[in-house]
């Protein structure tokens, strides 16, 4: 409201007062009369007091129309007062308004012209932008135009130029018959001047030609060889390459304990037996260690040699399949599981040996690589790794020209140590070669093995080439896994190392790792800010961090505009 609003409001609240008032003096002179009345008819016979009392009473009356009159005439004032104010107030108000609306279109006016200014700017530049564009279109015709006429003027001189060959092919043929007509003629003049046919000739040429191509041979059989020597690094390469690339094979995951899901909670408590009896009975016999705790429907298995575990859970498996679980039945379980595991073993080594292809060897070794089925390294099967070893020097051995079976041979057996490294102590690539020494395999397997992580210096290319065969198999992207534990420590590196930088918001790793998102706040870096930050978190994580493959740095900056509507 506007103070002639407020004004006006103030106005008619003091005319109502005062008009109220007279109101109230009215009602209280007429309450008087009433009263005088009834009085008058209640002592008609008191005719003196009455006029008496009537006297007064009309007096008062008079008294009171004269307040009345009065408090009219003042509200009248008062009205009128209040209207003189009003119009007064009303001036000065539209004196105001006239004053701030001059002000508003002054400054409307300013606005104006300034919109109009930039308005006009905004005109010449688009102006100056159309024209720009219209003489790179002018440019870019002419150019068109002037290719155009090369073109044109190239086609007819490719026709002139066809014109010419033909011409040039007719003259060719001709020459061609003229000067088959004259080495007739010239072998003929030669057959009579030397005395010799063109047999006897021939067989003259070819002698030569035969002496010369000796010569060459021989010079360029040392070039090859030269070449050769200096090339010999990258074909040994690319021979190495070929060979990871024709072999892959799947990983197995790392584990010292085995889990057991099992039909119902109520199984553990059969498995326990009473006062323990069962659980203690079990891991006396089979030399496994069984972990009941609170994971639902689940047991685990633990203990360190991979054969002995597999025994361990395949004899609980088939005691909870049963039901009968007491000390005698878990050592006759155990008997059979026992011996299914040594047939399991048995089969899994057959299966690796016509794999690889090696017919010949003795039973041992046979069931000492099938024991390898169960056990890994760094996540990586033993007995996968060495098939796959065994392949990948098979081929080097191919590519370079050596003995092929041998090569095979020394790379396959090369960790057989590995199956009796919880027996005997010392290192697994000694104790397979006193394995294979034992059991009648040559000196060249012998010394691969034994060398293959240089506890021996390796003498022979069998050695070598098993290194390399046994490098490219462990080393290879997924072959052999990382612990958890390191795993997890290295993503939240990489989260602190890109959360650290100015104006990040949130830090994602992904892809397991192998992908960093980073979320930026769009106020605090630019674009050119963003492609900065995404090149120095990627090269700080390659100073820090180690990890297989590469690791893919985004950064994500994203602008956003919000209106209400109302």
């Amino acid at each position: 409201m506007t103070a002639l609003d407020w004004v006006l409001v103030v106005a008619i609240v003091v005319l109502a007062a005062f008009v109220g008032g007279g109101l109230v003096l009215g009602s209280r002179a007429l309450r008087t009369m009433q009263s005088s009345k009834l009085e008058a008819k209640d002592r008609q016979d008191q005719v003196d007091d009455a006029k008496a009392k009537a006297a007064s009473v009309r007096a008062e009356a008079a008294a009171a129309k004269a307040e009345a009159n009065a408090a009219r005439a003042e509200a009248r004032r008062v009205l009128e007062a209040a209207h003189e104010e009003a119009d007064t107030i009303l001036e000065h108000a539209h004196r105001q308004a006239e004053t701030d609306a001059e002000q508003a279109r002054t400054a409307a006016r300013r606005s104006g012209e300034r919109e109009v200014a930039l308005l006009n700017a905004t005109a010449k530049e688009h102006a100056a932008e159309v024209e720009r564009r219209a003489a790179r279109i002018d440019e870019r015709e002419r150019l068109h135009a002037e290719e155009v006429e090369r073109l044109v003027e190239r086609e007819r001189r490719l026709a002139a130029m066809d014109a010419d060959l033909v011409t040039r092919e007719a003259a060719l043929l001709s020459r061609e018959a003229e000067v088959t007509a004259a080495e007739e003629n010239r072998r003929k003049e030669l057959e009579r001047i030397a005395g010799l046919t063109a047999d006897v000739a021939r067989g003259e040429l070819i002698e030569n030609i035969e002496a010369q191509a000796k010569r060459e041979a021989a010079i360029l059989v040392r070039d090859i060889e030269s070449d050769a020597k200096r090339t010999a690094d990258t074909r040994a390469r690319h021979i190495v390459v070929d060979a990871i690339q024709r072999i892959a094979s799947e990983q197995t995951a790392e584990s010292v304990v085995s889990v057991l899901h099992l039909p119902s909670d109520e199984m553990k408590g059969r498995i326990i037996g009473r006062e323990g009896r069962n659980i203690r009975a079990f891991e006396s016999t089979t030399g496994v260690n069984l972990i009941i705790d609170d994971t639902p429907e689940a047991v685990l298995l633990s203990c360190f040699d991979p054969v002995r575990r597999e025994v361990g859970r395949l004899t609980l498996e088939k005691l909870v399949l049963d039901g009968r679980i007491h000390p005698h039945r878990i050592e006759e379980v155990f008997d059979t599981a026992k011996n299914e595991v040594e047939r399991l073993c048995d089969r899994a080594a057959e299966e690796a040996l016509v794999d690889v292809g090696i017919t010949d060897i003795h039973p041992e070794l046979a069931t000492l690589l099938g024991r390898l089925r169960y056990r890994t390294s760094y996540g990586q099967n033993v007995l996968k790794h060495l098939v796959e070893t065994a392949h990948i020097a098979g081929i080097m051995a191919a590519e370079l020209g050596l003995d092929v079976p041998t090569m095979k041979r020394s790379a396959f057996l090369h960790d057989i140590g590995k199956a009796l490294t919880h027996e005997v102590e010392g290192s697994h690539a000694l104790i397979g070669a006193d394995l294979a020494r034992k059991y009648g395999e040559s000196e060249d397997v012998v010394h691969a093995i034994e060398a293959h992580h240089n506890e021996v210096p390796p003498q022979t290319i069998e050695a070598v080439l098993t290194q390399a065969a046994d490098a490219c198999s462990g080393g290879r992207p997924g072959a052999r896994r990382e612990s958890l534990e390191a795993y997890v420590k290295r993503l939240e590196r990489i989260e602190e190392i890109a959360a650290g930088k100015v104006g990040v918001e949130k830090v994602f790793a992904m892809q397991a790792g192998r992908e960093i998102r980073v979320m930026v706040r769009p106020d605090d870096i630019d674009d050119i800010g963003a492609a900065v930050l995404a090149r120095d978190v990627a090269k700080q994580i390659e100073e820090e961090l180690t990890y297989p493959g590469q690791i893919r740095v985004t950064v994500v900056r994203e602008s956003r505009v919000t209106e209400l509507a109302r």
